[in-house]
């Protein structure tokens, strides 16, 4: 039995300065940035309830788009029953996989970013629900 959910809305943006963009989206979505963290130069995140999905922008080389995150407290469970679904693998980076949907958009599965998971989120018992 493993848990997953939406963890996030990942904003690619293709641009020089991502803080700039993330000043565009805090004023177009009405949604305070947090501050910039030292260590993660390529990502800034807008407020969020602590029930809603994050918000992350993220300074990539590819085209801008959208991406979702799902948090799970077993990736590989969870890898399985998305490939299972129609997902297929693209890349394991760092500590995530980036993976394709069967109707061609692209998702990560990542660690649980909100906390613990058991009573937060949707169980899989390995047979659906």
């Amino acid at each position: 039995m493993h848990h997953s959910r939406l963890a996030a809305f990942v904003m690619d943006c293709k641009v020089e300065d991502i803080d700039a963009a993330a000043r565009f989206w805090s004023a177009a979505l009405g949604r305070a940035m947090k501050p910039a963290e030292p260590d993660s130069p390529n990502y800034r995140e807008l407020e969020a309830d602590p029930e809603e999905a994050m918000f992350l922008l993220q300074k990539v080389d590819h085209e801008s788009r959208i991406h979702l995150d799902i948090e799970a407290d077993d990736l590989d469970a969870e890898l399985e029953r998305l490939e299972a679904l129609g997902a297929k693998r693209v890349a394991y980076v760092k500590r995530w996989w980036v993976m394709e949907a069967p109707t061609g958009q692209r998702f990560c599965i990542v660690r649980p970013q909100r906390g613990p998971l058991e009573g937060r989120a949707n169980v899989w018992d390995g047979e659906g629900r």
